[in-house]
């Protein structure tokens, strides 16, 4: 009998906590949606713990409803960029990383790949060229990277206090989370795949150019 109750009791507190957890996730996808919608923030801490903490099953339950599973990217990256921004903008353009995804190089590119990613001639027949020459001209530290292998070695052996990634919304979501204590700031393809994919380079050289608008400011 006072087995019977036990049980009864883990089962009603169970179904509890999987309501309650429902509904966490439910408000963290419309506040996070109406952020992006509206450009604005509410409650953007609540958000990214409620996603961070239940990243793989939100994943299952949109797919579960046949929804679009990036929104949960999307929504972590628009909020990551958002909270991050005011730190990050104060942090020295010598001590940002930036991370270009090798695919954003042209059919016809002859970079060699070394140790640290692609080496960049600047040829000018894709994006990574123009973004590396206002980088590094800024004093950026710029990687051409094939995965995250390689962004994992460069950031166990280089000093550093700030990070910019481009990639797709999952890859660039992955990499925020992973490297949140460095105030990571992302620009998101408008054509991905594995081959010739495309950024919108003004949205980057934005990201790049924020640091000199606010030393500006500042003087």
């Amino acid at each position: 009998m006072i087995t019977d109750y036990i049980y009864q009791l883990l089962g009603q507190s169970l179904l509890t906590l999987i309501i309650i957890i429902l509904i966490l996730i439910i408000t963290a996808l419309f506040l996070g949606k109406y952020l992006i919608k509206k450009d604005i923030v509410i409650f953007p801490r609540f958000i990214m713990v409620v996603i961070d903490l239940f990243y793989s099953p939100i994943k299952k339950l949109c797919r579960i409803f046949n929804i679009d599973d990036t929104i949960v990217d999307e929504i972590g990256v628009n909020i990551r960029n958002k909270i991050n921004y005011p730190k990050f903008i104060n942090i020295p353009a010598n001590k940002t990383l930036i991370f270009l995804p090798h695919c954003l190089r042209h059919r016809d590119c002859e970079s060699q790949l070394q140790k640290d990613g692609l080496i960049c001639s600047e040829c000018g027949k894709c994006a990574i060229g123009i973004i590396k020459k206002k980088a590094e001209l800024l004093d950026y530290k710029l990687y051409i990277v094939p995965g995250s292998s390689f962004v994992k070695n460069i950031v166990k052996k280089t000093d550093f206090e700030a990070v910019i990634g481009i990639a797709c919304y999952e890859d660039l979501n992955q990499i925020m989370m992973s490297l949140s204590k460095f105030y990571p700031q992302g620009a998101v393809l408008n054509k991905t795949g594995c081959f010739e994919t495309k950024v919108d380079i003004k949205s980057v050289l934005k990201i790049i150019n924020s640091k000199v608008v606010n030393n500006k400011d500042d003087d």
